[in-house]
C-alpha cells in the first residue's frame, strides 16, 4: 500500500496513512483517461456554431445578368459560395453531435488510473481538515504556502463551507470541490491534488 504523510492545517506531520492499493496503486489504464478526458471536454462544447448556406443568405433572389451576350459565365444568384457575401459551403452547422459514451466501469477506472499517477508522481497532499476560519483570499493563499502547494491545486473536501466558497473563487489556478465531483480531467488538470482524511475515507468506500 503506498504510504502518505497526514498533515494537520499548519503543515505539520500528524503520521502516516496508508492509502488503498485498489485506488491509489493500480497499473493505470492511459486509454480510458484519454477517453474521460475527450469526453469531458466535447460534454463542454456548446455546438451552437453556424453558417448560412446559399438558401439562407437573404438576397440574390434576382439573376444577376441576362443568360447570354454578355460574356460572363451564366450566373443564377448573387448569393452562389463564389460570391462575396454568399453562402457558405460545407460550413459547421447545430446539427452535429458532440456526445460521447464512456461507462461506469471505464470512468471509475480512469479515476483510479489518475489517482494513481498522483500518488506515484508524489503530488498528493493528506490533510487532517481543511477549514478556514475567514473568507479571506490573501488568509486562504498563506494556507496554501504553509502546506507548500506552489502551483495549480484541486483541493477535495468532504464538505464545502461558505468561507471556503468565498476565500477560494477569485484564484483561477485553484479548484475547490467536494468528494462526489471529483472526476478524471480535474485530477489530471491541477497539478496538485489537496484532499482530506475523510475525503479519502469516503473516495475509497465509493470506489472499490
Amino acid at each position: 500500500m503506498p504510504k502518505i504523510a497526514l498533515l494537520n492545517i499548519k503543515g505539520e506531520k500528524i503520521k502516516d496513512i496508508k492509502l488503498s492499493d485498489e485506488i491509489f496503486g493500480i497499473e493505470p489504464n492511459n486509454q480510458t483517461i484519454y477517453d474521460a478526458v475527450v469526453l469531458k471536454n466535447a460534454s463542454m462544447r456548446q455546438g451552437t456554431h453556424s453558417t448560412k448556406t446559399r438558401s439562407e443568405v437573404s438576397g440574390g433572389g434576382r439573376k444577376p445578368w441576362r443568360q447570354k451576350g454578355t460574356g460572363n459565365a451564366r450566373q443564377g444568384s448573387t448569393r452562389a459560395p463564389h460570391f462575396v457575401g454568399g453562402g457558405v459551403v460545407f460550413g459547421p452547422t447545430t446539427n452535429r453531435n458532440y456526445n460521447k459514451k464512456q461507462n461506469k466501469k471505464e470512468r471509475r477506472l480512469a479515476l483510479k488510473s489518475a489517482l494513481t499517477y498522483k500518488a506515484n508522481n508524489k503530488e498528493i497532499i493528506l490533510v487532517e481538515d481543511f477549514a478556514v476560519d475567514t473568507n479571506k483570499t490573501k488568509d486562504f493563499i498563506k494556507l496554501l504556502e504553509t502546506l507548500k502547494v506552489n502551483d495549480k491545486a484541486l483541493i477535495v473536501v468532504k464538505e464545502l463551507t461558505d468561507n471556503l466558497i468565498l476565500a477560494s473563487r477569485n484564484l483561477s489556478d485553484v479548484k475547490v470541490i467536494e468528494t462526489h465531483e471529483i472526476n478524471t480531467y480535474d485530477v489530471m488538470n491541477y497539478t496538485n491534488l489537496v484532499i482530506t482524511e475523510d475525503a479519502v475515507k469516503m473516495l475509497e468506500e465509493v470506489l472499490k
